[in-house]
């Protein structure tokens, strides 16, 4: 079993190649199927999307071991796309035309995922995008298995609100300078809105990927919150940014118990670079959280202790979504009896994985997810200890009712 890369090798996944079970001689003749890989390695997203390469390497290896697929075994082709947002679209092409991948698991922002879109559509290739999003798309040749804002960003805002959130009336509304931050922070406005909170109560500020230099916005908060009336902070600033970030609310003696901030890109991974001390009862909202007591979570975790062998490596949420995402392809393909996108497509429709988050999730034909909301608080150790969540999955709203164009369109 060989891990195919174009340009930058990772080390760890040419390892986890020979480290492949063998599959039996009658499956080996056949063609593999080939799993693209299209995650930064490199750059300011490095620091989410790495682990997010190794869960599909462990999902290929772990389906290996299970005899492959259709008794075919499976090849995983990693690309990297080192954080350049143009240069997602050309891995993007690779992949499909020249290493003819299967299906490709990948993406991390907004961005990234929109620039590879055109080519996916107009090759008919298949994505499994993972991760939290603005919604305000649907493609048929993307399965979005993240959550869109009313399964993550409005719950939280209603948890901020709340008398056991703190009962926040004045919202910090801060984002990295791209279009998930932008889109979502635009619901959350019309949703603040029509909860009795004006422009005034609202404070919205955006800065570049890779941001360093957070003292100036942190004490312009501080600020803002000086004013008598309860504020929270809301945070989609995503990748290596969110280290500074915190560091500075911990120098400049912002507590929990004074302004709470919930974040929508920082889980278990993102902390692990974190002297998370200061940030403890800081809250994020997410569909999973490694702290999930469940049967399929302790498979999970200790499956990915194992796979990584490192068991001080943690899981999050945009993992889950890709666990969840193949193991759902995996079932469709097997359904189909090929690896065809046409056939896969619709036989994903109706598809439920028993997920780490604890609930049974389903695939719906708006290529989306039913999925659980979940806040937790940062605790000392890294982890969070889930402190609110829906009773069961909430079907994924993709075009938002508190955008004005979306009033005509059909759900």
């Amino acid at each position: 079993m060989k891990t195919l890369h174009f340009g930058r090798r990772s080390a760890l996944a040419a390892g986890t190649a020979l480290a492949l079970p063998a599959v039996h001689s009658a499956s080996a003749q056949a063609a593999p199927i080939k799993v693209g890989v299209l995650h930064s390695l490199t750059g300011t997203m490095a620091i989410s999307e790495t682990a997010l390469r190794d869960t599909v390497l462990m999902m290929v290896e772990q389906q290996n071991a299970a005899g492959g697929i259709l008794g075919r075994r499976l090849e995983a082709v990693v690309v990297d796309p080192a954080s350049n947002w143009p240069l997602f679209a050309e891995k993007a092409r690779e992949l499909l035309a020249v290493a003819k991948v299967d299906v490709t698991f990948g993406c991390w922002t907004s961005v990234s995922r929109k620039s590879v879109l055109p080519v996916f559509e107009e090759l008919n290739g298949l994505l499994f995008y993972p991760v939290q999003y603005e919604g305000e798309e649907q493609s048929r040749n993307v399965f979005y298995t993240g959550a869109a804002p009313n399964q993550q960003a409005i719950p939280a805002v209603e948890y901020l609100m709340s008398a056991d959130g703190g009962g926040a009336r004045r919202i910090a509304l801060l984002g990295t300078d791209y279009v998930y931050p932008r889109t979502t922070n635009r619901i959350l406005r019309g949703f603040l809105n029509s909860k009795g909170i004006n422009d005034a109560n609202i404070m919205e500020e955006y800065t570049p990927f890779g941001h360093s230099d957070w003292q100036g916005i942190v004490a312009r908060v501080k600020a803002f919150a000086a004013q008598g009336v309860k504020t929270a902070i809301v945070s989609t600033i995503n990748g290596d940014a969110n280290v500074p970030f915190y560091r500075e609310l911990g120098n400049q003696g912002i507590k929990a118990e004074d302004i709470p901030s919930v974040a929508f890109s920082v889980g278990e991974e993102e902390l692990a670079g974190i002297d998370t001390r200061p940030l403890v009862g800081h809250l994020a909202a997410w569909n999973y959280f490694m702290s999930v007591r469940s049967p399929a979570n302790t498979q999970f975790v200790s499956g990915w202790h194992r796979f990584i062998g490192n068991t001080r490596r943690v899981t999050n949420d945009p993992m889950e979504a890709t666990l969840v995402g193949f193991k759902m392809w995996a079932q469709a393909v097997t359904a189909a009896r090929t690896t065809a996108v046409d056939p896969v497509r619709e036989a994903m429709y109706g598809q439920k994985v028993a997920a780490p988050c604890g609930y049974e999730l389903e695939m719906h034909r708006n290529h989306h997810l039913s999925k659980p909301v979940m806040i937790g608080e940062v605790q000392a150790d890294g982890q969070f200890n889930i402190v609110w969540r829906t009773q069961g999955p909430i079907v994924a709203e993709n075009w938002s009712p508190f955008i004005p164009e979306n009033a005509n369109r059909r759900r």
